[in-house]
């Protein structure tokens, strides 16, 4: 007679009280997590009890947040008001749709998870095909935005009550199980303070399963075979005729064995409450028969390899107990936490196990979502370890969400996505997302643009893809230029993305013309630059034109360039018409190069003579300005110059810090005024002048120095969120070039909260080790003070407007020289020689810095039409 495929009737009954039992625990996870907002978490129905009065002032409050988001969709908070308000007034599809729009930008919190699940299970029933589905998917995206072992067990909970495949039993709905509980071991079950629960409730799904399978009669063995054989693995040759009944107690010890696996595989895990893991095993096996007497047997006679694999990872749990008491800790700050995370993590990566530095990571960015640092140290250590795979983007999609102002995770995400065979619409994707973030400098908007066309190019010539061509290329170069020109004048970064346009255009392009054409644009931009003129020398030479980097010459050997470049140039043009060109090419290019020597020596003289003269009359401010010259370099000089002028800090004495710090509010104010063609002299400027750098009495401020380059003032803000009582802060920056100098001055209160301050002296921010130091407004009131120092720099100053010409490479940092100096060439009996027009090469040229602007009009000295080369020789003949 035939019979349904299912358990006898004591199984079952087993089987719905494991059931029962697990949507129990899922409801109290519910209850446990909602517990701190049971004020928030009223029925949305409450709203009808509210009068018309709070009515209007909630529909006033949601057009308000709803404005605030439809300008800013990154406003986190304005999201959770506007969620929470929604929630009051019970409008059901609006808040669905506000918790999607805020799930698009943000990853969510497991708690919000559960609210959202909450809500959706309150007005429809799981059973419902749909609604199990869409509560399916919820719990998917929560577990991939942050680690949450409780989410976990909820999301396993809600599948074993709901699914009807898990609850039937069948062979599909095993594997389904499975497979669930599989991945949660993978993201969770290395999770030593909280990782045994989702262990035992594998466990316990597990044991449901083999209630199932009882052998008592021998027709339900029959007709549960197939499920049987599936459990058990058994080949369906075995099967093909009539199944024996001897496979059915294969099938029961196949389970038993599965159980014991798991049990091994815990017991060398180190997790918390391993002992009554171990209890618990030994009590299984009792009932298994294989062990008489739980207290008396030891394991070690019957598994060996299990003691020694429990030993070892007991060791290793009270190796980390410390560090697990530490990060669980209540009483610390968070700043607290974050180091001791941080500690923990180099204490698992020395050991070198990459699963379980991972779900520390996960651990630490569950806490710390917001930490530029962790995920910076995470992505890093995925890169290194995995290099390739799901799971590395997966986190790069997290991390780009979590610190969106971060560029270096935008570049290493492209990077991640490239090494992983992306397509081309995720990687164009990513780079429209990361070109629509706010970044700390254009350095970051710079390595964006070239990381993208890397990509392009390394695809284009080593995989030969055919849905990319060269335009493509083309275009985002042409975006990189339209959007960083105006910032990065004369600039080496905007010079090597010209050079690479060019470069490009020649091999992959194979256009010459667009070439040049890339080249004309970038000197209009960079022409000041005696490398760009080399480097389109360079490209000419290189493809064999000859004659129109001979051209090139002609154009660029009269042109002014900072430091030795003038001569350089006309050097070069003679060394080429050597190895290139004829007697006659030679003879032509030396004809207009000695002229253009002579009067550059006789400039290099003068100036020389000009330095040798204020040296000796102020031997003592030459010296201190000689210290200032570091920080205070003009834009025409190259990096390597830069650094080498920059003081070693090893030898400073803390005075000369203390007057470099200080000095660099004075030289701001003073590049300003030079900007402006002010006159320097007017004693009331300079009083000004002074006057504002005294604006700071740095009673209470701390002085930061080694700052990341892309600090700013968010990041100082929240590293010393947990000390609090933040005045102001000012970060230093070039005045030429807009860039951090690394330092800062944050004004606190009062002595408490500036001593909290000084306490966080060595800690990272941005993965550099900040030093942190009280201000001393004393000592540099005394320099200032001082009767020498001021009248030492007074005759400096007279000694500046008697002199008409300006020497560039000594007296740089004193930029109130320059406006002196146009003074005096208009005064009748001025023997000195003044340079301008095209070819001039004492007088700086008018670069404001990035993000100054100015309504002043143009001098008449700006306006005077430029002067010819003969009218150059004429003025030293004269």
């Amino acid at each position: 007679m035939e019979q349904n495929l299912t358990p006898t009737a004591e199984a079952e009954r087993e089987k719905d009280k494991v059931v029962a039992d697990a949507h129990q625990r899922m409801e109290e996870n519910l209850a446990r997590s909602s517990e701190a907002e049971c004020e928030k978490d009223k029925p949305m129905s409450d709203s009808d009890d509210s009068d018309s009065e709070d009515d209007a002032q909630q529909n006033l409050q949601l057009e308000s947040l709803q404005t605030e988001l439809a300008a800013n969709p990154s406003n986190y908070d304005a999201h959770l008001q506007y969620i929470a308000l929604l929630r009051r007034t019970g409008d059901v599809d609006q808040l669905a749709r506000a918790r999607e729009a805020m799930s698009e930008p943000f990853p969510l919190s497991p708690t919000m998870w559960r609210q959202w699940i909450k809500d959706e299970l309150s007005i429809n029933t799981a059973s419902r095909p749909e609604v199990f589905s869409t509560i399916l998917n919820l719990y998917e995206r929560g577990v991939f935005d942050y680690l949450s072992v409780s989410f976990w067990c909820d999301y396993i909970n809600f599948v074993q009550e709901f699914d009807p495949i898990v609850r039937q039993c069948s062979p599909t709905g095993i594997s389904k199980a499975r497979d669930l509980f599989e991945r949660a071991l993978t993201a969770a079950g290395l999770h030593v303070a909280e990782g045994s629960k989702i262990w035992e409730a594998y466990r316990q799904y597990e044991q449901a399963i083999l209630i199932t399978i009882n052998d008592t009669d021998a027709q339900t063995k029959l007709n549960i075979f197939s499920l049987i054989r599936n459990l058990a693995d058994i080949p369906e040759d075995r099967t093909t005729v009539s199944p024996k009944i001897s496979s059915v107690p294969e099938a029961k010890e196949k389970q038993v064995q599965h159980i014991r696996s798991l049990f091994h595989r815990q017991l060398s895990v180190p997790l918390a409450d391993m002992n009554s893991t171990l209890t618990a095993y030994k009590t299984w096996e009792l009932e298994q028969g294989n062990l008489q007497d739980v207290e008396s047997i030891d394991l070690v006679d019957i598994y060996p390899h299990v003691v020694s694999s429990y030993q070892k990872a007991l060791e290793m749990y009270n190796a980390r107990l410390h560090l697990e008491e530490q990060i669980l800790s209540t009483n610390i700050s968070d700043s607290e936490r974050l180091q001791h995370y941080m500690t923990y993590l180099k204490f698992e990566q020395s050991f070198g196990t990459p699963a379980r530095i991972q779900v520390l990571y996960e651990r630490a960015i569950t806490d710390f979502p917001v930490s530029p640092d962790l995920w910076l140290d995470y992505t890093r250590n995925l890169d290194n370890s995995l290099k390739v795979g799901n799971i590395v983007t997966n986190v790069y999609s997290r991390a780009t969400k979590n610190c969106p102002w971060i560029g270096e995770l935008w570049v290493r995400f492209m990077l991640a996505l490239e090494r992983g065979h992306a397509s081309e619409k995720e990687l164009s994707d990513v780079f429209e997302k990361s070109l629509q973030c706010t970044f700390s400098t254009l350095d970051e908007y710079l390595d964006l643009f070239l990381t993208r066309v890397d990509g392009l190019r390394r695809r284009m010539t080593s995989t030969g893809e055919e849905d990319l061509e060269y335009k493509i290329v083309r275009e985002t170069f042409q975006r990189a230029s339209d959007y960083l020109s105006p910032y990065l004048k004369n600039t080496e970064g905007l010079l090597r993305l010209y050079a690479y346009w060019a470069h490009l255009e020649t091999k992959l392009g194979k256009d010459i013309v667009a070439a040049r054409r890339v080249w004309e644009n970038c000197l209009k931009i960079c022409g000041s630059m005696l490398e760009a003129w080399n480097c389109y020398i360079a490209m000419e030479v290189e493809l064999g034109h000859i004659n129109e980097a001979r051209s090139i010459y002609k154009r660029c050997y009269s042109k002014r360039f900072s430091g030795t470049g003038s001569e350089d140039i006309c050097h070069s043009w003679l060394r080429f018409e050597r190895e290139f060109g004829k007697l006659e090419d030679f003879d032509h290019a030396l004809h207009k190069v000695t002229p253009r020597l002579k009067e550059l020596q006789l400039f290099r003289i003068q100036q020389e003579s000009e330095s040798a003269e204020e040296s000796e009359k102020n031997p003592k401010r030459n010296a201190r300005e000689k210290r200032k010259m570091g920080p205070d370099i003009t834009e025409e000089q190259s990096p390597s110059k830069r650094l080498r002028d920059v003081g070693n800090p090893e030898k400073e004495s803390e005075e000369s810090k203390h007057q470099v710090q200080n000095s660099s509010q004075v030289t701001k104010v003073e590049g300003i005024n030079w900007k402006n063609n002010k006159i320097d002299d007017n004693p009331s400027e300079q009083q000004f002048s002074h006057g504002k750098n005294r604006a700071y009495s740095d009673h209470c401020t701390a002085f930061i120095s080694n700052l990341h380059p892309t600090a700013n003032y968010e990041h100082i803000r929240n590293f010393f969120s947990d000390v609090g009582g933040i005045v102001a802060i000012r970060i230093l920056h070039d005045k030429f070039t807009g860039k951090s100098r690394g330092l800062a001055y944050v004004d606190f209160m009062d002595d408490e909260h500036l001593a909290a301050a000084i306490a966080k002296n060595k800690q990272k921010l941005i993965g550099k080790k900040l030093s942190i130091a009280r201000s001393d407004p004393k000592r540099v009131g005394r320099e200032s003070s001082n009767p020498k120092t001021s009248k030492e720099h007074g005759h400096a100053t007279d000694h500046s407007s008697k002199k008409g010409f300006l020497s560039k490479e000594t007296d740089d940092t004193d930029k109130e020289d320059v406006t002196d100096a146009k003074l005096s060439s208009t005064k009748p009996g001025n023997d000195n020689i003044q340079l301008k027009g095209k070819n001039t090469f004492a007088v700086p040229r008018n670069v404001r810095p990035l993000g100054f602007t100015a309504n002043k009009p143009k001098t008449e000295d700006e306006d005077e039409k430029p002067k010819s080369n003969e009218e150059f020789r004429k003025m030293f003949i004269r």
